[in-house]
Formats: C-alpha cells, sequence, structure tokens
C-alpha cells in the first residue's frame, strides 16, 4: 500500500471528502486529486501537515506500521508542533545557554519527584 493509499484510506474512514481535506490542509484540490489518479506520493514537505490532518503518525504515514502495544519498538523521537505549547517550550530551551538548560533540567527532575 501506497503513502496516497493510506490518506485515501484514512480519508475514508473519517468520512472527509477531498475538499475538506484540502481546505484543511492547505493542499490544492487538484494535487490531491493527481495522488489518486496517478497513484503517486505528495511530496515530503506535505507530510507532517497530512499527520496532522488525519491525526496520524508519520511512522504510519510511511510504512503502515503504527506502533502500538508492547511488542511493537518504540520511538526514540517526537513529532511536535513549532507553535504548540511544547514547540515554544523545546525553542525557548534551546535559545539557552548550556548552564540554564542545565538548571531547567534540574528543576524538571525536582519537580517530577514530587509530582510521583
Amino acid at each position: 500500500m501506497t503513502i496516497s493509499d493510506r490518506i485515501f484510506e484514512k480519508l475514508e474512514q473519517k468520512k472527509m471528502s477531498q475538499k475538506e481535506f484540502s481546505e484543511a490542509t492547505g493542499i490544492a484540490q487538484s494535487t490531491i486529486s493527481e495522488w489518486k489518479k496517478k497513484k503517486i506520493n505528495p511530496s515530503a514537505d506535505k507530510i507532517m501537515i497530512i499527520c496532522n490532518v488525519l491525526s496520524v503518525t508519520p511512522e504510519w504515514l510511511l510504512s503502515g506500521i503504527e506502533n502500538t502495544g508492547r511488542r511493537g519498538k518504540k520511538s526514540s523521537w517526537y513529532v511536535i508542533e513549532k507553535n504548540s505549547e511544547l514547540g515554544k517550550l523545546i525553542a525557548n530551551y534551546n535559545l539557552l545557554r548550556e548552564k540554564y538548560r542545565y538548571q531547567i533540567k534540574g528543576y524538571m527532575d525536582a519537580l517530577k519527584k514530587v509530582a510521583d
């Protein structure tokens, strides 16, 4: 199954039209139609917005494999939207000098112990 096959399968499951998908992603309807007609996959720069709109992981969209249960290999990375609260937190963290990052990590460890 191709990436575009998985997209159209998910659209059908969500009962979402190509027009609605186009509006939600900002991808032209003609482009989406081409994926279906020509059996081609979307370009890499569209993957994350597609995943966001369809509520799927990039792993599932690209491979069809969902990391569920205890048997699957756990991802060693997260996908986070830049404009989300967590995305902004990470962006600000990355702007800090190393000594301040170290302090932030210490505060987080202390808070975690209190929360447990």
